[in-house]
């Protein structure tokens, strides 16, 4: 095993990591980017669990207000693009030689196993991948708060946030070109200042099981490792 800090990672991927820049939808290329990468972390030696997003195909509260469809199920549809993005992802996995499992929090018995901690640990420490899918099975919590709960209950080192951005930033640096990015802040000043790069309910959770978080681009090569060696990359998020 290669010297790393974290034996145990949680990877919170979006919906985005599945398609081009401002497209919907999958592009199988970015799909094998992705589990290309998946691939050469898991070369290091750690556990690795993923929850992925949906957003490329829908976003629950998005679709829900701007059409007459009401929130809940609206939500329970962003779960099963998930599953969509789950299943891809795990083939994909599977083409590089990578052994992979989906769990869902909803029931897809055709695709996936449903999720039981046990089951998954099982799973991770049998060195498999594990991509959760599904959210956390309810309507109005986001796949960040799916993320946060499953670093808890798998008692993960770390939950790593791979976006689009380099980490967290003091403004939005689109708008405001003098934002400078923070390579550390606590989970108090995250929900203090209402900076949105993870949804509030997940800061909390995370604080409250003592998870640290990394916010990072995935894009930018090696920034996963970089942060499951504990070196400097991004936005470190802890107490």
């Amino acid at each position: 095993m290669a010297d790393i800090k974290y034996k145990r990672i949680l990877l919170k991927l979006s919906g985005e990591s599945f398609c081009r820049p401002g497209e919907f939808g999958l592009d199988i290329e970015a799909v094998e980017a992705v589990a290309a990468g998946i691939a050469r972390v898991c070369e290091l030696g750690p556990q690795v669990a993923v929850v992925v997003g949906g957003g490329n195909f829908l976003r629950g509260q998005t679709f829900s207000a701007q059409n007459p469809i009401p929130r809940n199920t609206a939500d329970y549809m962003g779960m099963l693009a998930t599953v969509l993005n789950a299943c891809a992802l795990q083939e994909m996995l599977e083409r590089a030689h990578r052994p992979a499992r989906v769990m869902s929090a909803i029931e897809v018995p055709a695709l996936c196993e449903a999720f039981i901690q046990r089951r998954c640990v099982k799973h991770l420490e049998s060195g498999r991948v594990v991509i959760l899918a599904g959210g956390t099975g309810n309507p109005f919590f986001s796949t960040d708060t799916c993320a946060a709960l499953r670093a808890a209950e798998l008692e993960a080192d770390i939950l790593i946030k791979a976006t689009k951005v380099d980490g967290v930033y003091t403004d939005d640096p689109l708008k405001n070109p003098e934002a400078q990015l923070m390579e550390k802040i606590s989970y108090k000043d995250v929900l203090r200042r209402g900076l949105k790069v993870i949804d509030p309910a997940a800061i909390s959770l995370c604080s409250e099981n003592n998870v640290p978080i990394v916010v990072l681009n995935m894009f930018t090569p090696g920034s996963i490792e970089k942060a499951i060696r504990g070196e400097k990359v991004g936005t470190r998020i802890a107490r």
